[in-house]
């Protein structure tokens, strides 16, 4: 009996990321499992965040000229990391992109894809590797990697909804960043908000005080130049 050959992929579990509000960045789980011959793996996790997937089209693009690719979801000026309809939104068209290009031979046989899925290289050592310009091959790079089959789960948790996983993960009013009490969805923390807050509020004592002394000044001039007018006979 000849097995049928199958690549599954999911995109989940989107976390924010970084240690402040500024700065901050939600990137998302990209699971495999294949028999197919063309994965050094055959089953892996990495994370990855939307501007890799934007440079990972790009590079497809690059080295097949001639193939169309699926579109990514659009980058959003108002994106969120706190709307959970806006999170699922992409998720979703993360996967899709995901599906569709692993459908096609040509893409199959792009190193940048499988260092991009099955290797914890960033953009910059993904392009390297790609190129030959590292001491460790594609293959080294994806065997290193530690990802494993110790976050699959079930089917039906592997595509559970987002908004189930938003009913278990939120506790009050409170948002907060978890690594094991959230498993699909990571708030922000209150010590983040609380930093946040002390930023703005160093940040408007200082206007205050700078203001305060430019009205004590002007109001200093002013009185000097009436006592002067008063003065002249």
């Amino acid at each position: 009996m000849i097995l049928q050959e199958f690549i599954n992929v999911w995109v989940r579990d989107p976390r924010i990321q970084g240690k402040d509000f500024w700065h901050a960045h939600i990137d998302y789980e990209i699971c495999i499992h294949t028999n197919s011959m063309c994965f050094t793996r055959k089953t892996s996790c990495v994370r990855r965040r939307f501007s890799e997937f934007i440079w990972l089209r790009q590079k497809l693009q690059e080295n097949a000229l001639l193939m169309e690719l699926p579109d990514l979801p659009r980058k959003n000026p108002f994106f969120s990391l706190n709307n959970s309809n806006q999170v699922n939104q992409r998720m979703k068209g993360l996967q899709h992109f995901l599906e569709v290009i692993l459908q096609n031979p040509l893409v199959l046989s792009d190193s940048c894809l499988h260092l991009f899925l099955q290797s914890q290289l960033s953009v910059v050592q993904m392009e390297a590797c790609a190129a030959g310009r590292t001491h460790y091959s594609v293959a080294q790079a994806i065997q290193n990697c530690g990802g494993g089959m110790q976050r699959f789960r079930s089917q039906e948790d592997l595509v559970k909804p987002l908004s189930r996983y938003l009913q278990e993960c939120v506790i009050g009013n409170i948002p907060f960043i978890s690594t094991n009490s959230c498993t699909q969805y990571k708030w922000m923390d209150s010590k983040l908000l609380r930093q946040t807050f002390l930023k703005i509020k160093k940040y408007l004592g200082l206007v205050a005080f700078v203001t305060f002394w430019s009205l004590f000044l002007l109001s200093t001039c002013d009185y000097d130049d009436s006592a002067q007018a008063e003065g002249t006979p």
